[in-house]
Protein backbone atom coordinates (compact mmCIF):
# COMPACT_ATOMS: atom_id res chain seq x y z
CA UNK A 1 0.00 0.00 0.00
CA UNK A 2 2.82 2.56 1.04
CA UNK A 3 4.54 1.70 -2.44
CA UNK A 4 1.61 2.59 -4.75
CA UNK A 5 0.95 5.53 -2.66
CA UNK A 6 4.64 6.55 -3.45
CA UNK A 7 4.72 5.57 -7.13
CA UNK A 8 1.24 7.85 -7.61
CA UNK A 9 3.03 10.77 -5.59
CA UNK A 10 6.04 10.23 -8.17
CA UNK A 11 3.82 10.30 -11.10
CA UNK A 12 1.79 13.64 -10.12
CA UNK A 13 5.43 15.18 -9.02
CA UNK A 14 5.94 16.06 -13.09
CA UNK A 15 2.92 17.31 -13.27
CA UNK A 16 3.27 19.91 -10.39
CA UNK A 17 6.93 20.87 -12.33
CA UNK A 18 5.33 21.08 -15.66
CA UNK A 19 2.06 23.60 -13.90
CA UNK A 20 5.11 25.51 -12.20
CA UNK A 21 7.09 25.85 -15.44
CA UNK A 22 4.08 26.73 -17.47
CA UNK A 23 2.97 29.67 -14.93
CA UNK A 24 6.39 30.60 -14.71
CA UNK A 25 6.44 31.02 -18.59
CA UNK A 26 3.13 33.01 -18.11
CA UNK A 27 4.75 35.35 -15.92
CA UNK A 28 7.68 35.89 -18.33
CA UNK A 29 4.99 36.64 -21.50
CA UNK A 30 3.53 39.38 -19.13
CA UNK A 31 6.34 41.30 -19.16
CA UNK A 32 8.53 40.68 -21.76
CA UNK A 33 12.73 41.64 -21.72
CA UNK A 34 12.00 44.38 -24.75
CA UNK A 35 9.02 45.81 -22.49
CA UNK A 36 11.43 46.03 -19.14
CA UNK A 37 14.29 47.76 -21.22
CA UNK A 38 12.40 49.93 -23.27
CA UNK A 39 10.16 51.55 -19.94
CA UNK A 40 13.97 51.70 -18.29
CA UNK A 41 15.71 53.50 -20.80
CA UNK A 42 12.61 56.20 -21.33
CA UNK A 43 12.27 56.46 -17.37
CA UNK A 44 16.00 57.34 -17.45
CA UNK A 45 15.52 59.94 -20.28
CA UNK A 46 12.77 61.59 -18.61
CA UNK A 47 15.11 61.50 -15.07
CA UNK A 48 17.88 62.70 -16.75
CA UNK A 49 16.32 65.07 -18.78
CA UNK A 50 14.59 66.87 -15.42
CA UNK A 51 17.80 67.26 -14.20
CA UNK A 52 19.04 69.11 -17.05
CA UNK A 53 16.27 71.51 -17.14
CA UNK A 54 16.30 71.91 -13.64
CA UNK A 55 19.73 73.64 -14.40
CA UNK A 56 19.84 74.89 -17.71
CA UNK A 57 16.19 77.03 -17.15
CA UNK A 58 16.96 78.10 -13.44
CA UNK A 59 18.26 81.38 -14.86
CA UNK A 60 15.81 82.25 -17.55
CA UNK A 61 13.12 81.11 -14.63
CA UNK A 62 14.30 83.11 -11.77
CA UNK A 63 13.90 86.23 -14.70
CA UNK A 64 10.57 85.23 -15.32
CA UNK A 65 9.95 85.71 -11.24
CA UNK A 66 9.34 81.86 -11.32
CA UNK A 67 11.99 81.12 -8.83
CA UNK A 68 14.95 78.69 -9.49
CA UNK A 69 13.05 76.12 -10.13
CA UNK A 70 9.80 77.24 -11.94
CA UNK A 71 10.74 75.60 -14.94
CA UNK A 72 11.36 72.57 -13.43
CA UNK A 73 8.74 72.13 -11.40
CA UNK A 74 6.77 72.73 -14.63
CA UNK A 75 8.60 69.78 -16.44
CA UNK A 76 8.31 67.54 -13.16
CA UNK A 77 4.60 68.26 -13.14
CA UNK A 78 4.28 67.12 -17.26
CA UNK A 79 6.20 63.83 -16.24
CA UNK A 80 4.33 63.02 -13.03
CA UNK A 81 0.86 62.91 -15.47
CA UNK A 82 2.46 61.73 -17.95
CA UNK A 83 4.24 58.34 -16.75
CA UNK A 84 1.23 56.91 -15.34
CA UNK A 85 -0.38 57.66 -18.53
CA UNK A 86 1.94 55.63 -20.24
CA UNK A 87 1.79 52.86 -17.85
CA UNK A 88 -2.10 52.89 -18.32
CA UNK A 89 -2.00 53.11 -21.44
CA UNK A 90 0.54 50.09 -21.94
CA UNK A 91 -2.46 47.68 -20.86
CA UNK A 92 -4.07 48.10 -23.31
CA UNK A 93 -5.06 45.22 -26.27
CA UNK A 94 -4.06 46.53 -29.42
CA UNK A 95 -7.51 46.01 -30.43
CA UNK A 96 -8.16 49.31 -28.45
CA UNK A 97 -5.88 50.72 -30.75
CA UNK A 98 -6.96 49.78 -33.95
CA UNK A 99 -10.78 50.54 -32.85
CA UNK A 100 -9.85 54.64 -31.77
CA UNK A 101 -7.68 55.24 -34.46
CA UNK A 102 -10.23 57.40 -36.48
CA UNK A 103 -11.62 59.03 -33.40
CA UNK A 104 -8.23 60.15 -32.19
CA UNK A 105 -7.27 61.31 -35.58
CA UNK A 106 -10.36 63.00 -36.15
CA UNK A 107 -9.90 64.57 -32.17
CA UNK A 108 -6.17 65.76 -32.65
CA UNK A 109 -6.98 67.75 -36.33
CA UNK A 110 -10.13 69.60 -34.37
CA UNK A 111 -7.85 70.46 -32.04
CA UNK A 112 -4.60 71.48 -34.65
CA UNK A 113 -7.79 74.15 -36.08
CA UNK A 114 -7.74 75.36 -32.99
CA UNK A 115 -4.75 77.55 -33.28
CA UNK A 116 -6.63 79.33 -36.02
CA UNK A 117 -8.87 80.82 -33.34
CA UNK A 118 -8.51 83.52 -30.83
CA UNK A 119 -7.53 80.21 -28.32
CA UNK A 120 -4.36 80.18 -30.77
CA UNK A 121 -0.94 81.79 -29.83
CA UNK A 122 1.81 83.21 -31.63
CA UNK A 123 5.44 82.17 -30.47
CA UNK A 124 8.61 82.99 -32.90
CA UNK A 125 6.63 83.09 -36.17
CA UNK A 126 4.94 80.11 -35.98
CA UNK A 127 1.37 79.89 -34.96
CA UNK A 128 0.96 76.38 -33.65
CA UNK A 129 -0.02 76.42 -29.96
CA UNK A 130 -3.66 77.25 -28.16
CA UNK A 131 -3.79 78.74 -24.47
CA UNK A 132 -7.08 77.66 -22.67
CA UNK A 133 -7.02 79.76 -19.46
CA UNK A 134 -3.67 78.96 -17.79
CA UNK A 135 -2.88 75.90 -19.26
CA UNK A 136 -0.97 75.97 -23.22
CA UNK A 137 -0.14 73.62 -25.70
CA UNK A 138 1.21 72.53 -29.01
CA UNK A 139 -1.66 70.60 -30.36
CA UNK A 140 0.57 70.16 -33.27
CA UNK A 141 2.47 66.64 -31.04
CA UNK A 142 -0.92 64.98 -30.43
CA UNK A 143 -1.34 65.45 -34.25
CA UNK A 144 1.44 63.05 -34.66
CA UNK A 145 0.56 60.68 -32.00
CA UNK A 146 -3.12 60.22 -33.81
CA UNK A 147 -1.14 59.99 -37.38
CA UNK A 148 1.08 57.33 -36.01
CA UNK A 149 -2.45 54.93 -34.59
CA UNK A 150 -4.36 55.80 -37.60
CA UNK A 151 -1.58 54.93 -39.82
CA UNK A 152 -0.91 52.11 -38.06
CA UNK A 153 -4.46 50.56 -38.20
CA UNK A 154 -5.38 51.41 -41.77
CA UNK A 155 -1.87 50.00 -43.27
CA UNK A 156 -1.64 47.20 -40.93
CA UNK A 157 -5.76 46.70 -41.97
CA UNK A 158 -4.75 46.77 -45.57
CA UNK A 159 -1.58 44.57 -45.91
CA UNK A 160 -3.01 42.32 -49.05
CA UNK A 161 -4.09 45.10 -51.03
CA UNK A 162 -0.86 47.69 -50.57
CA UNK A 163 0.60 46.21 -53.87
CA UNK A 164 -2.16 48.20 -55.88
CA UNK A 165 -0.89 51.71 -55.36
CA UNK A 166 -4.78 52.88 -55.22
CA UNK A 167 -5.04 51.65 -52.00
CA UNK A 168 -1.58 52.76 -50.96
CA UNK A 169 -2.90 56.61 -52.29
CA UNK A 170 -6.31 56.25 -50.21
CA UNK A 171 -7.19 57.45 -47.52
CA UNK A 172 -3.50 58.04 -46.46
CA UNK A 173 -2.47 60.33 -48.42
CA UNK A 174 -5.93 63.11 -48.12
CA UNK A 175 -5.68 62.24 -44.71
CA UNK A 176 -2.07 62.45 -43.51
CA UNK A 177 -1.92 65.54 -46.22
CA UNK A 178 -4.55 67.36 -44.01
CA UNK A 179 -2.75 67.13 -40.68
CA UNK A 180 0.45 67.91 -42.38
CA UNK A 181 -1.24 70.94 -44.28
CA UNK A 182 -3.24 72.17 -40.94
CA UNK A 183 0.52 72.18 -39.12
CA UNK A 184 2.02 73.92 -42.25
CA UNK A 185 -0.59 76.76 -42.31
CA UNK A 186 1.03 77.31 -38.88
CA UNK A 187 4.60 77.98 -40.78
CA UNK A 188 6.10 75.56 -38.22
CA UNK A 189 8.80 73.88 -40.50
CA UNK A 190 10.16 71.89 -38.15
CA UNK A 191 7.31 70.03 -37.07
CA UNK A 192 6.36 69.21 -40.71
CA UNK A 193 9.11 67.91 -41.25
CA UNK A 194 9.17 65.14 -38.68
CA UNK A 195 5.06 64.51 -39.87
CA UNK A 196 6.26 63.52 -43.23
CA UNK A 197 9.06 61.46 -42.03
CA UNK A 198 6.39 59.68 -39.94
CA UNK A 199 3.84 59.20 -43.00
CA UNK A 200 7.09 57.62 -44.69
CA UNK A 201 7.91 55.57 -41.99
CA UNK A 202 4.94 53.76 -41.69
CA UNK A 203 4.77 53.04 -45.43
CA UNK A 204 8.10 51.91 -45.51
CA UNK A 205 7.26 49.60 -42.38
CA UNK A 206 4.04 48.58 -44.16
CA UNK A 207 6.04 47.15 -46.93
CA UNK A 208 4.80 49.41 -49.47
CA UNK A 209 6.75 49.17 -52.21
CA UNK A 210 9.96 51.55 -52.48
CA UNK A 211 8.95 53.02 -55.64
CA UNK A 212 5.89 54.21 -54.67
CA UNK A 213 7.64 56.27 -51.76
CA UNK A 214 9.40 58.21 -54.59
CA UNK A 215 6.02 60.54 -55.52
CA UNK A 216 5.48 61.97 -52.09
CA UNK A 217 9.20 61.96 -50.91
CA UNK A 218 10.04 64.33 -54.41
CA UNK A 219 6.35 66.45 -53.89
CA UNK A 220 7.25 66.84 -50.33
CA UNK A 221 11.16 67.67 -50.72
CA UNK A 222 9.59 70.12 -53.30
CA UNK A 223 6.91 71.43 -51.21
CA UNK A 224 9.51 72.47 -48.32
CA UNK A 225 11.97 74.19 -50.93
CA UNK A 226 8.76 76.51 -52.17
CA UNK A 227 8.33 76.66 -48.25
CA UNK A 228 11.72 77.64 -47.56
CA UNK A 229 12.12 80.15 -50.91
CA UNK A 230 9.07 81.79 -49.80
CA UNK A 231 10.32 83.36 -46.27
CA UNK A 232 12.99 85.58 -45.94
CA UNK A 233 13.48 84.17 -42.40
CA UNK A 234 14.07 80.63 -43.46
CA UNK A 235 16.63 81.99 -46.52
CA UNK A 236 18.62 83.91 -43.90
CA UNK A 237 18.72 80.83 -41.47
CA UNK A 238 19.43 78.37 -44.54
CA UNK A 239 22.07 81.15 -45.79
CA UNK A 240 23.96 81.78 -42.19
CA UNK A 241 23.76 77.98 -41.87
CA UNK A 242 25.84 77.76 -45.43
CA UNK A 243 28.10 81.00 -44.18
CA UNK A 244 31.01 78.92 -42.62
CA UNK A 245 32.32 81.94 -40.96
CA UNK A 246 28.54 82.94 -39.61
CA UNK A 247 28.93 86.67 -39.73
CA UNK A 248 25.68 87.75 -38.58
CA UNK A 249 26.87 87.34 -34.93
CA UNK A 250 24.08 89.80 -33.30
CA UNK A 251 21.32 88.22 -35.77
CA UNK A 252 20.97 84.77 -36.53
CA UNK A 253 24.05 83.43 -36.07
CA UNK A 254 23.68 84.38 -32.00
CA UNK A 255 21.63 81.07 -30.91
CA UNK A 256 24.03 78.13 -33.70
CA UNK A 257 27.17 80.21 -32.13
CA UNK A 258 26.42 79.91 -28.65
CA UNK A 259 25.85 76.65 -29.05
CA UNK A 260 29.02 75.64 -30.60
CA UNK A 261 30.87 77.80 -27.56
CA UNK A 262 29.02 75.98 -24.87
CA UNK A 263 29.71 72.49 -26.48
CA UNK A 264 33.83 73.48 -27.01
CA UNK A 265 33.46 74.70 -23.25
CA UNK A 266 32.69 71.41 -21.88
CA UNK A 267 35.82 69.40 -23.09
CA UNK A 268 35.59 65.72 -22.54
CA UNK A 269 34.39 66.35 -18.07
CA UNK A 270 32.30 69.19 -18.32
CA UNK A 271 32.31 72.29 -16.38
CA UNK A 272 30.26 70.86 -13.22
CA UNK A 273 26.56 70.06 -13.63
CA UNK A 274 24.72 73.58 -13.14
CA UNK A 275 27.86 75.51 -14.17
CA UNK A 276 27.21 76.38 -17.22
CA UNK A 277 28.17 80.10 -18.50
CA UNK A 278 25.82 80.08 -21.43
CA UNK A 279 22.59 79.61 -19.52
CA UNK A 280 23.20 83.06 -18.11
CA UNK A 281 20.80 84.53 -20.86
CA UNK A 282 23.65 84.02 -23.49
CA UNK A 283 22.06 80.75 -25.20
CA UNK A 284 18.36 81.48 -26.80
CA UNK A 285 16.07 78.08 -25.77
CA UNK A 286 18.42 76.60 -23.49
CA UNK A 287 16.93 74.70 -21.71
CA UNK A 288 14.15 73.64 -24.86
CA UNK A 289 15.98 73.40 -28.47
CA UNK A 290 19.38 74.00 -27.18
CA UNK A 291 19.87 71.50 -24.24
CA UNK A 292 21.79 69.13 -25.73
CA UNK A 293 24.68 72.21 -25.55
CA UNK A 294 24.36 72.89 -21.88
CA UNK A 295 24.71 68.81 -21.45
CA UNK A 296 27.73 69.56 -23.29
CA UNK A 297 28.89 72.20 -21.92
CA UNK A 298 28.12 70.70 -18.03
CA UNK A 299 29.01 67.21 -18.41
CA UNK A 300 31.53 67.17 -21.36
CA UNK A 301 31.55 64.56 -24.44
CA UNK A 302 31.03 62.21 -21.39
CA UNK A 303 27.69 63.30 -20.83
CA UNK A 304 26.67 63.47 -24.61
CA UNK A 305 27.41 60.03 -25.28
CA UNK A 306 25.86 58.65 -22.50
CA UNK A 307 22.98 60.91 -23.83
CA UNK A 308 23.68 59.62 -27.44
CA UNK A 309 23.89 55.25 -25.98
CA UNK A 310 20.68 56.12 -24.74
CA UNK A 311 18.79 56.87 -27.81
CA UNK A 312 20.73 53.92 -29.45
CA UNK A 313 19.57 51.66 -26.87
CA UNK A 314 15.94 52.46 -27.70
CA UNK A 315 16.36 52.54 -31.11
CA UNK A 316 17.90 48.52 -30.83
CA UNK A 317 14.81 47.94 -28.37
CA UNK A 318 12.12 49.34 -31.12
CA UNK A 319 14.16 46.73 -33.36
CA UNK A 320 13.85 44.06 -31.21
CA UNK A 321 10.12 44.00 -31.27
CA UNK A 322 9.44 45.04 -34.31
CA UNK A 323 11.77 41.87 -35.19
CA UNK A 324 9.03 39.54 -32.62
CA UNK A 325 6.09 41.48 -33.96
CA UNK A 326 3.01 38.91 -35.29
CA UNK A 327 0.71 41.81 -35.79
CA UNK A 328 1.21 43.90 -38.28
CA UNK A 329 -0.22 47.07 -36.39
CA UNK A 330 2.76 46.50 -33.89
CA UNK A 331 5.55 46.25 -36.83
CA UNK A 332 4.13 49.73 -38.02
CA UNK A 333 3.22 51.65 -35.37
CA UNK A 334 6.92 50.47 -33.60
CA UNK A 335 8.18 51.30 -36.21
CA UNK A 336 6.85 55.14 -36.57
CA UNK A 337 7.38 55.76 -33.05
CA UNK A 338 10.99 55.00 -33.46
CA UNK A 339 11.04 57.77 -36.98
CA UNK A 340 9.35 60.35 -34.73
CA UNK A 341 11.68 60.00 -31.21
CA UNK A 342 14.90 58.50 -32.84
CA UNK A 343 14.65 61.05 -35.95
CA UNK A 344 13.52 63.83 -33.90
CA UNK A 345 17.04 63.56 -31.36
CA UNK A 346 18.90 62.65 -34.36
CA UNK A 347 17.67 66.45 -35.95
CA UNK A 348 17.75 68.45 -32.83
CA UNK A 349 21.52 67.06 -31.71
CA UNK A 350 22.13 67.79 -35.88
CA UNK A 351 21.21 71.50 -34.95
CA UNK A 352 23.65 72.03 -32.77
CA UNK A 353 26.19 70.43 -34.33
CA UNK A 354 25.07 73.07 -36.49
CA UNK A 355 24.65 69.70 -39.09
CA UNK A 356 21.56 71.21 -40.41
CA UNK A 357 20.16 74.47 -40.42
CA UNK A 358 17.79 75.33 -37.15
CA UNK A 359 14.82 73.72 -37.07
CA UNK A 360 13.31 74.39 -33.59
CA UNK A 361 12.52 70.89 -32.78
CA UNK A 362 12.84 69.71 -29.10
CA UNK A 363 15.09 66.76 -27.85
CA UNK A 364 12.80 63.72 -26.86
CA UNK A 365 12.07 63.42 -23.11
CA UNK A 366 14.96 65.86 -22.17
CA UNK A 367 14.26 69.51 -23.27
CA UNK A 368 11.69 70.98 -21.47
CA UNK A 369 7.90 71.20 -22.72
CA UNK A 370 5.23 69.97 -21.31
CA UNK A 371 2.94 69.19 -24.36
CA UNK A 372 6.14 66.89 -26.17
CA UNK A 373 7.12 65.05 -23.23
CA UNK A 374 3.38 64.10 -22.32
CA UNK A 375 2.53 62.68 -26.03
CA UNK A 376 6.22 61.49 -25.78
CA UNK A 377 5.36 59.13 -23.09
CA UNK A 378 2.24 57.95 -24.59
CA UNK A 379 3.74 56.90 -27.67
CA UNK A 380 5.98 55.10 -25.58
CA UNK A 381 2.85 53.80 -24.30
CA UNK A 382 1.53 52.44 -27.13
CA UNK A 383 4.61 50.78 -28.15
CA UNK A 384 4.82 48.96 -24.89
CA UNK A 385 0.69 47.57 -25.12
CA UNK A 386 2.20 46.24 -28.47
CA UNK A 387 4.77 44.59 -26.76
CA UNK A 388 3.11 43.21 -23.93
CA UNK A 389 0.43 41.93 -25.89
CA UNK A 390 1.63 40.72 -29.17
CA UNK A 391 4.59 38.85 -26.93
CA UNK A 392 2.07 37.65 -24.54
CA UNK A 393 -0.20 36.17 -27.66
CA UNK A 394 2.95 34.42 -29.86
CA UNK A 395 3.39 32.78 -26.12
CA UNK A 396 -0.19 31.74 -26.21
CA UNK A 397 0.42 30.42 -29.70
CA UNK A 398 3.65 28.72 -28.62
CA UNK A 399 2.41 26.88 -25.57
CA UNK A 400 -0.77 25.98 -27.42
CA UNK A 401 1.28 24.43 -30.29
Amino acid sequence: MTDQKSLTDQRAEPRRFTSARITLGRLESAVPSNFVLLLGVTIFLVVFGLVMVASSSSIDSFLDSDGFFGGFWKQATYAVIGVPIMLIMSRFPISFWKRWAWPAIVFSLALQLLVFTPLGIVDGGNRNWIAIGPVSGQPSELVKLAMIIWLAAVLSRKQSLLTDWKHVLIPVVPVAGLAILLVLLGHDLGTVSIMAGIVLGAMFFANVKLRYLAVPVLGGGALLAVMAITSENRMRRIMSFLDEQCLDYEGLCWQPLHGTWALAGGGIFGRGLGNSLEKWDWLPAASNDYIFAIIGEELGLIGCIVVLALFVVMTVVFIRIMRDARDPFTRIATGTVMVWIVGQAFVNIGVVLRVFPVLGVPLPFISAGGTALLTGLMAIGVVLSCARNDDAGAARLKVAG
